[in-house]
């Protein structure tokens, strides 16, 4: 069942589950707290795990603001405060990852008051990839706030399924309704479609990172390059980077066994 707590003036909407040390987990890119439910029901026997909406996502506050990551960072910090968790570990999935870096370099550099134990990102975003400026190029009028935008889809539909791409035509109409429905996505997107907007990318900064860092690779990510997740375990002193190999992107669903007895195992 959610919670929620007021941060201020957000909203924060969360789940908790389980028992032990707090560990707070930050789901993806589209995703909010269910995201993540696979894996807390493996970690929940071992840690109190708190699975937090971000700012912008699932029932938690969607402000119109443009939704950089340091905005996160404030409203995590805000709600480890709220709830007076210490010792806590964060485990942060793919754009939660990003935030989850963040906050361990602003602890780092000693902005913030924490008591953090650890990190662990899965399939991190946050790395500096200019390549992926132009990959979703076509993706752009999916951000337009019009209803053009969805008579033109629904025009589409017979077209697609007479070409037999209804496949690919159902996953545009969900990335329509994901980023209509979740104004953080929609503006973190229209805030980044130029290489030089990429201001807030965490590369440069990840020497401050001072606590134990745990970095999961899913082996065949299409969407998270290697190169990502090793730039993070060569960059954080004594990080460890541990692969996961013929896994996916989706793979904290799919390999949820493997992915929570490595936190297990090094979360002590």
């Amino acid at each position: 069942m959610k919670k929620f707590v007021q941060l201020g003036e957000y909203q924060a909407a969360y789940t908790v589950k389980g028992k032990g040390r707090p560990l707070i987990l930050l789901h993806g890119f589209f995703g909010d707290a269910w995201t993540l439910d696979s894996l807390v029901d493996k970690l929940q026997s071992s840690f109190q795990c708190f699975n937090l909406e971000l700012l912008g996502f699932g029932d938690s506050a969607k402000p119109k603001i443009n939704y950089l990551i340091d905005d996160q960072v404030i409203f995590l910090q805000s709600f480890i405060e709220k709830l007076g968790l210490e010792k806590y570990y964060l485990v942060g999935y793919s754009y939660g990852a990003w935030v989850a870096a963040a906050y361990s370099i602003a602890a780092g550099q000693g902005n913030i008051q924490a008591t953090l134990n650890g990190i662990a990102l899965l399939a991190p975003t946050g790395i500096r990839d200019d390549s992926f400026t132009g990959r979703y190029n076509h993706l752009k009028p999916l951000l337009w706030e019009t209803p053009l935008v969805d008579w033109s889809l629904v025009a589409l539909k017979p077209l697609m399924a007479i070409a037999g791409q209804s496949d690919y035509f159902q996953t545009i109409v969900q990335a329509r309704n994901a980023m209509m429905s979740q104004p953080a996505a929609a503006a973190f997107l229209k805030a980044r479609l130029k290489p030089e907007d990429a201001v807030d990318t965490v590369e440069n900064d990840l020497h401050h990172v001072k606590c134990l860092s745990l970095i999961l690779a899913a082996g065949s990510d299409k969407h998270i390059p290697l190169w990502h997740c090793e730039t993070y375990q060569e960059k954080i002193a004594n990080a460890q980077l541990f692969e996961i190999t013929n896994a996916d992107h989706d793979f904290v669903q799919t390999h949820s066994t493997e992915l929570s007895q490595i936190l297990k195992t090094n979360f002590k």
